[in-house]
């Protein structure tokens, strides 16, 4: 476990800078109201945002082999760090200077996540899950992604638009980290032959790719205390379930479940305050004037 969580905080590293330069990206081509394919065409001519990719990739390889060595819910909920880090990160890329407020929150973090985790402690299960199980999960993991999509791309630019597009980005990353596992078992007990055979192989790239352009929707829809917090708390909470529903991986219950609910609220308590902190919106490069103006926009009158 020691060795899967130490690989999960490398991909949260890898992914938070990958986040920092996709989102500055984001901001540089034209603002679009609707899910169009033209956003995917005019990131991909930007050079910031094929280096965040690079970093994205990087992530997924580290988080691909987290998943062989631990079990699906004790790695998905370490990504939540993904957001103090792109703090640092992002602080250090451009300069900006992080408040005590920005330090605290972070501390809220790091300590809920690890009570969180510690009081959990989930472990064991297998590594695959029986072919029909992948049925309704598929189902209802995906059902409940395109609901919430569908609501998102309804709404104007602003807070609901993208915490609905980052939770469906979301979901669809604990279901790309589902299929991932799988196919990584069967890579290392089999081979590239039989990974290469596998549906599941293809569906977590195909899953994968619709969250990164979900993910990039998101970040152009609203403000960052929107969109973060659904993405990182709806990935982890996800992760924990899928591991312990498919997978059978178990965790403490009983008395652990008292730390196990402190610990998780206060890590999110410290999301949504170092969502609102200016600092944390100046290390991912957000105009917040300028997102204020545009929902101003798009409320008035013709």
């Amino acid at each position: 476990m020691v060795l899967s969580v130490i690989l999960a905080v490398l991909a949260a590293c890898s992914n938070a800078l990958g986040t920092v330069l996709q989102r500055r990206a984001a901001l540089t081509v034209p603002t679009s109201t609707s899910l169009r394919l033209g956003l995917l065409l005019d990131l991909l001519r930007t050079p910031i945002w094929l280096a965040g990719i690079v970093g994205v990739i990087a992530s997924a390889i580290l988080q691909a082999l987290a998943l062989v060595s631990g079990s699906l819910a004790a790695v998905q909920p370490v990504f939540i760090l993904e957001l103090p880090l792109a703090l640092v990160i992002g602080g250090a890329v451009f300069h900006v200077h992080r408040s005590r407020r920005a330090w605290w929150a972070v501390a809220c973090i790091a300590g809920g996540l690890a009570l969180f985790l510690f009081s959990l402690a989930p472990s064991g299960g297998s590594d695959q899950v029986p072919g029909l199980w992948w049925v309704p999960t598929l189902l209802v993991v995906g059902g409940i992604a395109a609901v919430l999509v569908l609501v998102g791309a309804r709404r104007p630019l602003g807070m609901v638009r993208a915490a609905c597009l980052a939770a469906g980005a979301a979901l669809g990353n604990a279901l790309t980290a589902a299929l991932m596992k799988s196919a990584m078992a069967v890579l290392s007990d089999r081979g590239l032959g039989a990974f290469l055979l596998l549906w599941q192989t293809y569906a977590f790239a195909v899953i994968g790719g619709a969250s990164l352009f979900l993910l990039s929707t998101a970040m152009q829809a609203g403000p960052l205390i929107a969109s973060q917090p659904a993405l990182t708390l709806t990935d982890a909470v996800t992760g924990v379930l899928l591991g312990v529903t498919i997978y059978g991986e178990e965790s403490r219950t009983g008395m652990w479940l008292v730390p196990a609910l402190l610990g998780f609220g206060l890590l999110t308590y410290g999301v949504f305050a170092l969502s609102r902190t200016r600092c944390m919106a100046n290390c991912l490069q957000v105009d917040e004037a300028g997102e204020q103006t545009r929902d101003t926009a798009e409320h008035a009158p013709a």
